[in-house]
């Protein structure tokens, strides 16, 4: 349920929009520099097979057990698994995270394991029950994560017809192994937006959605462009959809990739956004029943593990977790293992990173690419297709004063400090930090003398 094929994203269509500085009198040495926002590394947090009040290990492994008969996995005792994740602890793992300043993405899958609709009755729980929980996620959860359905069910798959599941109950005819054959962007994309439907029915914002395990194997650039397709007509006021699907390993980067780039004309740019985790699941696994193994993130001096190697690496260091392995079936092992990962990276790196949502990363390195920059002297003309707020430039040779439009800069003495509408002398250069808006902006420095 957890495995995630590794996948080298190829950038399908318009390419002419690549990064670019035209340095029309200028040397390359004094060319603009894209850094990391606030010159800091990028943290997430993504959870998988998370949703309102349905422990999805409980409810999903029966399920799997009947389609994957011969899977050992499948033969737990999850009868003894609880029923429910309440929402007593998503209020403490809410609560604790908005106190750290930690991001990521928390999904809500539509139909949990097929026990009922979020937009209408969940079978087991008073519809009060229900409406709580979701006032829950729409008040604690939705200002620093991303919310993303996990397909419909993440179990069986649905016939958009009838709104039942398949007949037949086979690897096939699940979820995270569909579909078994060719579809086209429209089949696809059709089915991503009656999971968002569910959720728009919930007001619940969304700008991009979670496969669910090997969902989409077999139609990798045609789900890229139904993830577009989807995100965009369920949510009309979305302009930069993303997908998770993917991790990265060993030294491969954990940047996010812009696929299936083309242009729109009128300077506008159209993409999917494929942004990766970087590690595995390392916590209590999807059905809450392992042990955390919290050093293969960060051990407790924060020297060793995966996410400090991508800190070190100064890439997004994205780290993925299941919530039934967060909850760990009562014990909240997972969020004890989790607590201390977090404050030992804090403790060392605490300075060096910036806990972002999956689509401020992805907004981030969009703008990173394609936002056009040419110098003319002292002052560095950007023409960008995409706001990112944090964009963080260097700028060679020159002081302040600094403006970004008509609004002066404010200079900070430690480059710790930096935030939006700051800037930082770092030797002969600048380091300004800005919220960049969709269009054309100037930054207007003084050069030296």
């Amino acid at each position: 349920m957890n495995d995630r094929r590794q996948f080298l994203a190829s950038t399908i269509g318009w390419m002419g929009a690549t990064t670019a500085c035209s340095l029309w009198g200028q040397t390359a040495e004094t060319q603009p520099e894209v850094l990391l926002p606030r010159n800091r590394v990028p943290l997430s947090f993504v959870i998988d097979d998370s949703t309102c009040l349905v422990n999805m290990g409980h409810f999903c492994t029966p399920q799997f057990a009947e389609a994957l008969p011969e899977r050992k996995e499948y033969k737990k005792p999850w009868r003894t698994w609880p029923r429910e994740i309440p929402d007593s602890f998503v209020r403490s793992f809410g609560q604790w995270c908005a106190e750290h300043s930690v991001k990521g993405k928390y999904s809500i899958v539509p139909n949990p394991a097929c026990v009922g609709w979020l937009d209408r009755e969940l079978p087991g729980w008073s519809r009060r029950d229900l409406q709580d929980s979701l006032k829950l996620v729409r008040e604690l959860m939705l200002p620093n994560w991303d919310i993303h359905p996990e397909m419909i069910t993440h179990t069986r798959v649905i016939d958009l017809k009838t709104g039942r599941p398949l007949e037949a109950i086979n690897s096939g005819t699940m979820e995270n192994s569909y579909p078994q054959e060719k579809k086209s962007v429209d089949e696809l994309a059709a089915y991503l937006a009656y999971a968002l439907r569910i959720l728009e029915h919930c007001d619940l914002p969304c700008e991009g959605i979670t496969t669910p395990g090997g969902f989409g194997n077999l139609v990798k650039s045609e789900l890229s462009l139904a993830v577009d397709q989807a995100v965009r007509d369920v949510y009309p006021n979305v302009d930069l959809p993303h997908y998770f699907k993917y991790v990265r390993n060993g030294d491969e980067s954990t940047e996010p990739v812009l696929e299936h780039l083309r242009d729109e004309g009128t300077a506008a740019v159209r993409c999917t956004v494929n942004v990766p985790a970087g590690t595995g699941d390392w916590f209590g696994g999807w059905q809450g029943d392992r042990k955390s193994e919290p050093d293969r993130y960060a051990n407790r001096a924060a020297s060793s593990g995966r996410m400090i190697e991508l800190i070190e690496r100064r890439q997004p260091a994205i780290m993925l977790c299941h919530w039934p392995g967060i909850y760990s079936n009562g014990t909240e092992d997972g969020f004890q293992s989790f607590q201390r990962i977090v404050t030992s990276i804090a403790d060392r790196f605490g300075d060096q990173t910036l806990w972002m949502k999956m689509s401020e990363i992805g907004r981030y390195w969009t703008a990173k690419q394609l936002t056009k920059m040419t110098r003319i002297g002292n002052t560095v003309q950007m023409q960008a297709p995409y706001r990112s707020e944090l964009f963080t430039l260097r700028i060679p040779q020159v002081t302040g004063p600094i403006r970004f439009g008509d609004q002066p800069l404010t200079p900070v003495t430690d480059l710790r400090t930096l935030d939006s509408g700051t800037w930082y002398a770092d030797g002969e250069d600048a380091i300004v930090c800005v919220n960049l808006p969709t269009g054309a902006s100037t930054l207007t420095c003084q050069g030296r003398s």
